[in-house]
């Protein structure tokens, strides 16, 4: 089963970092893969999120997710409602000495012929997803 887990510190403060984080809006500003994202009302448990992401050869793959856990400032988390895998995350925020620590956590069950063929690109692509936070963290320090 693909997954992937990081946790970084962000030199700022835990409401500036999760209002980021739930945007999704400025998901085009850290994750490379995203193509479009958008809220399809407010930021709450329930609510959908539609996402476009880059499949293989650059080909759009909708990846519809639904909120499944909203504490602001402190948890954020979704399952992914389409598209041919549909992974669970989420972002767990704590304060920490001159910033936030961010905890971001990604799983997708993948089994029968798409963990053959899909497990390897899968794990590639939660791996960008952990690396991207980086982008993230920078943008947030400016």
């Amino acid at each position: 089963m693909p997954s992937a887990t990081r946790t970084i510190r962000i030199a700022a403060p835990i409401e500036t970092v999760f209002a980021f984080f739930t945007d999704p809006a400025n998901d085009l500003k850290w994750r490379t893969g995203v193509k479009e994202m958008r809220a399809d009302g407010e930021a709450r448990v329930g609510a959908t999120v539609h996402q476009v992401v880059s499949g293989p050869g650059g080909r759009s793959i909708d990846a519809d997710i639904r909120i499944t856990e909203y504490t602001a400032p402190t948890r954020y988390a979704f399952t992914t409602v389409s598209g041919p895998v549909r992974p669970t995350g989420g972002f767990t925020f704590a304060s920490a000495e001159g910033g936030t620590t961010v905890t971001f956590a990604l799983d997708a069950e993948v089994s029968g012929l798409k963990k053959i063929f899909m497990g390897g690109p899968v794990q590639k692509s939660m791996d960008a997803e952990m690396s991207a936070l980086d982008r993230a963290k920078a943008l947030l320090e400016q």
